[in-house]
Order: C-alpha cells, then sequence, then structure tokens
C-alpha cells in the first residue's frame, strides 16, 4: 500500500465498535509539563552496553525499588487523567481517602477516545493545577490506586505479539499515530523488540512533525519523567528509532497502538 493509500484509509468511517475517528472533542494540547506524572516507573534491572559487541547488558539490581514494572499503568493512566479529569486550583485540597477515591474514578473509564455525543462529565480534583502537580503532593496516593504490575503483563493488546510485526505493518502504524496525533488525541503504544527481549516497553505520543525523511513522535516516556523523547520513524527503511536511554542502548524498535478499548 502506498502513502496516498494509506492516508486515504485513514480517512475512511470507523468500524463499527472502533474509537471514533472524527474530530476530536474540544480540548486543549496535551503539556507535558502540565498532563504527566512527576515520578518515574523504576527498573528492577541495571542497563549498560558492552565495549567489544555494542550489545545491551543487564544486571538485576542489589536493592529493588518499590515501583518498578508499571510503565503500561502510567502510560494508560495518562491518558485516562487527559480524557476523564479536570483540574480546580481554586479549591481546597481533598484529604487523602477523598483524593484515592477520585483516582480510581478516573482510572475506572475507558482510554478510548469517545464521540462527542458519548463524553461523560469530566472528574473534578480540587486544590491542584494539573496531573504533574497532584503527582508530586499525591504520589503514594497515585502509585496505590492507577493500578499493580499485573496490568503491564495482562493487557489485553499483548495478543498483538503472536504475528509479525513487519515492515508494511509499521509503516501503517506510523501513518495512523501520525493521524491520530495531528487530530489531538494521544496514542499509547507498546514498544518491543519481540522475540528479543531488549525492550518490552509503553510510552504515549502526543505530537509529531513529518519530512521527507521520516516522522519524528514526542513521546511521554514513564521511566523519564524530567523530559519528553523523540521516537523517530524513518520513511526509506520503514522502522521506527529509539534514542539511547538509561535502560535501552538505543536504535530500531517495533511497536502498535493499545489501549484503544476499556482499561485491560
Amino acid at each position: 500500500m502506498d502513502g496516498n493509500a494509506i492516508r486515504r484509509s485513514l480517512s475512511a468511517p470507523a468500524a463499527a465498535g472502533a474509537p471514533f475517528s472524527g474530530p476530536a472533542p474540544d480540548r486543549r494540547p496535551f503539556d507535558f509539563t502540565r498532563d504527566t506524572f512527576a515520578f518515574a516507573n523504576e527498573t528492577v534491572w541495571r542497563y549498560g552496553v558492552d565495549a567489544a559487541s555494542g550489545r545491551q547488558t543487564t544486571a538485576r539490581k542489589d536493592q529493588i525499588p518499590a515501583y518498578t514494572l508499571r510503565c503500561f499503568v502510567l502510560a494508560r493512566s495518562v491518558k485516562q487523567f487527559f480524557l476523564h479529569a479536570r483540574f480546580d486550583p481554586s479549591a481546597t485540597p481533598p484529604e487523602e481517602s477523598t483524593a484515592r477515591r477520585l483516582i480510581r474514578a478516573v482510572v475506572s473509564r475507558g482510554a478510548r477516545e469517545l464521540d462527542s455525543s458519548r463524553v461523560e462529565s469530566p472528574i473534578v480534583i480540587p486544590g491542584y493545577a494539573d496531573l504533574r502537580s497532584f503527582s508530586q503532593a499525591g504520589e503514594s496516593w497515585l502509585k496505590a490506586e492507577c493500578g499493580g504490575h499485573w496490568q503491564s503483563y495482562l493487557q489485553r493488546g499483548n495478543w498483538r505479539l503472536v504475528f509479525p510485526l513487519t515492515r508494511g505493518h509499521q509503516e501503517r502504524e506510523a501513518h495512523r499515530l501520525l493521524a491520530t496525533v495531528a487530530s489531538g488525541r494521544l496514542a499509547v503504544v507498546h514498544i518491543v523488540r519481540f522475540p528479543q527481549l531488549t525492550i518490552n516497553h509503553a510510552l504515549v505520543a502526543y505530537r509529531a512533525s513529518e519530512s521527507s525523511d521520516g516522522i519524528t513522535f514526542n513521546v511521554y516516556d514513564p521511566n523519564i519523567p524530567e523530559r519528553p523523547l523523540a521516537l523517530e520513524f524513518v520513511h526509506s527503511s520503514r522502522t521506527f528509532h529509539l534514542p539511547a536511554t538509561h535502560y535501552f542502548v538505543g536504535g530500531r524498535v517495533d511497536l502498535y497502538e493499545i489501549y484503544r478499548g476499556w482499561t485491560l
């Protein structure tokens, strides 16, 4: 399928049961400094690079951090808060029990964009300006209520790994993601090198720009809350590339979008 055909397919009406594909509801653009968590998903392993081969190495940490294996939980929750929460800094901050109840209410809602006729009233979080400040003050509440590490393993998008992630599929996925973020929506993506175990991770794409060489996606990485990353798609090779981080040596990755439906 050529690029024009891909773009035509993206503009076709959504199939029954698919996420709503029309204009996004009236919502401000996603802001990394406001709409992401202030704390990180920690890693169980220490990562390095073998000097001789250039390959990634791993060693289990002596002291395992308390909050690990929740990259999918945080990526999904960022989207749910963006879709379903509204912050009111002029109101009195809630007590812990109320704050935790509000968090549960947000993450119990779906992570799918809905037709404007079906959008529910937002859940108001009083006393905070945005998710970033809320997660600074209520880090322990959010860690307790957003979900356990088992949700990273049992999220239903894992079925896609049964089938090959071909270059054609990756090209289609790149243009689908471009259309999604260009319409003001968020896309949670599963990053893999399956069947290798080099990386198994979740990111949130929220902005993109296209050139003759490829597409650059700005993404939120639950492991790196301080700054956004640039995920690159190269047209000529039809491959995605993730930069080097403290948990990945950098290079080619495969991906597909997840959490188009309900929470799991």
